[in-house]
């Protein structure tokens, strides 16, 4: 409530024509959001040394270099610290993050060129994957992202299993809104890993999708159902809003609380030893079986899922096969998700020393807090300016760059001190 108040005020301020007024808690709010989400995407990455001797990364930030390997060209993914030390300057796709990927700068597919920071590479890194992202194209439609030619706003998603990324609308089932989920399975891998549909059955999240008369013949019978709630949820037809309600509070009791840390470890996809321990103990029953329910309605949509999912699949050995088989076995590892991912970076972030601006305001008198306020605001202000040429010419800022701008505004202030008069009395 209090942020759309805020809004209000700001719109009138803009409407009336007066320049909206910031405090210092609006900047450093807005601040901590961003920095939040960077540390979300970075996941803890490094900056400044090359990826590649970590081996196969369960997770990092990825980058696909459009100027050295365009779209006719082999696909390849470069980490972080390359982006920075091998590719200024250069048109690069945001990847965000894909699973047990090793960095792939200077090896073959980039013919001539050799990675600044680790240019001892084998020439494939054979257990890379790689999809249509690497060339900016994303989704079923094989856009890119932002697209110039789609006026139509809608977030994307990424699928937890092959790692590409769908408009909502793509989705064949719009996302749930009633209700959070925490992962995405697309049409395509749902195809794949058709038994998922049981799990979806009783532990997915449940949507709500309009069934057309001709959906109704072929796939799914609500002759059951009263018609003003011949609707589906990818599982039985509920009947009536009682049934509705019960149905979601069974999901919500089922769903733990996601964990914020990991300390299980696995090693190019392979299931960590603490996992196998439960599977060992696990082998008398599947509940895969369990879920399955003859003729299971199915469609050709996407699948939601809470947190914490996947610790209720099953780990029987017949089904411990199956994952292998499908290549699916990262879907037992809780600490894959990104999530997990995300909170890695956050928790990083939370471990350094405390914001020193802060730190100096909470020492001041509230002349001093004013006059920081005020330094504070124009510095900003000039660092904005100067990193928008750097976005506007796409060059990646460098270190450098950096001193630079600090190093002229010094100068800058040292010409203004020494212009001052001084009169003695």
């Amino acid at each position: 409530m209090a942020a759309n108040g805020q809004g209000e005020k700001r719109s009138a301020e803009e409407a009336a024509g007066e320049e909206p007024v910031l405090s210092l808690l609006d900047v450093l709010e807005e601040d901590d959001a961003l920095e939040d989400e960077a540390c979300a995407v970075l996941g803890g990455s490094d900056a400044e040394k090359c990826s590649y001797p970590e081996g196969y990364v369960r997770r990092q930030a990825l980058y696909a270099c459009n100027t050295c390997t365009p779209k006719n060209e082999e696909p390849a993914g470069i980490c972080l610290a390359c982006t920075y030390k091998c590719h200024e300057g250069h048109h690069l796709f945001e990847l965000y993050t894909k699973r047990n990927f090793r960095c792939d700068c200077g090896n073959s597919k980039f013919k001539q060129m050799e990675c600044k920071l680790f240019p001892e590479k084998e020439n494939v890194n054979a257990e890379n994957k790689y999809n249509e992202n690497f060339f900016g194209l994303y989704c079923t439609c094989k856009r890119p992202y932002p697209d110039p030619d789609d006026e139509i706003p809608d977030e994307m998603i990424q699928c937890i299993v092959c790692e590409d990324w769908f408009h909502g609308r793509h989705l064949g089932t719009a996302p749930p809104e009633h209700l959070e989920f925490q992962e995405m399975v697309c049409q395509g891998c749902m195809e794949h890993c058709s038994f998922l549909w049981a799990y979806s059955n009783k532990i997915g999240v449940p949507v709500v999708t309009k069934i057309t008369p001709a959906e109704v013949d072929q796939d799914v019978k609500v002759e059951d159902c009263p018609e003003e709630t011949a609707k589906t949820q990818n599982g039985p037809c509920i009947k009536n809003e009682e049934e509705k309600e019960v149905k979601t509070l069974d999901m919500k009791e089922e769903v733990s609380t996601p964990s914020t840390s990991c300390e299980q470890k696995s090693v190019n996809g392979e299931v960590s030893s603490s996992i196998k321990s439960e599977i060992k103990s696990e082998v008398k029953s599947c509940k895969l079986e369990e879920y399955q329910e003859p003729q299971t309605p199915r469609g050709n949509v996407a699948t939601y899922w809470p947190s914490n999912w996947r610790s209720k699949l099953c780990r029987c050995d017949q089904c411990m096969k199956m994952y292998k088989e499908l290549e699916v076995l990262f879907l037992l590892d809780e600490c894959d998700t990104v999530q997990a991912y995300e909170n890695k970076g956050k928790s990083e972030e939370a471990q350094q020393t405390r914001d020193p601006l802060m730190t100096a305001l909470s020492n001041m008198n509230r002349v001093q807090q004013v006059e920081l306020i005020s330094e504070y605001n124009d510095l900003k202000t000039e660092l904005t300016d100067y990193l928008k040429k750097f976005a506007e010419e796409g060059k990646v800022v460098q270190t450098q760059d950096i001193q630079k701008f600090f190093e002229d505004l010094r100068s800058r202030k040292r010409r203004r001190v020494d212009g001052l008069q001084y009169y003695c009395s």
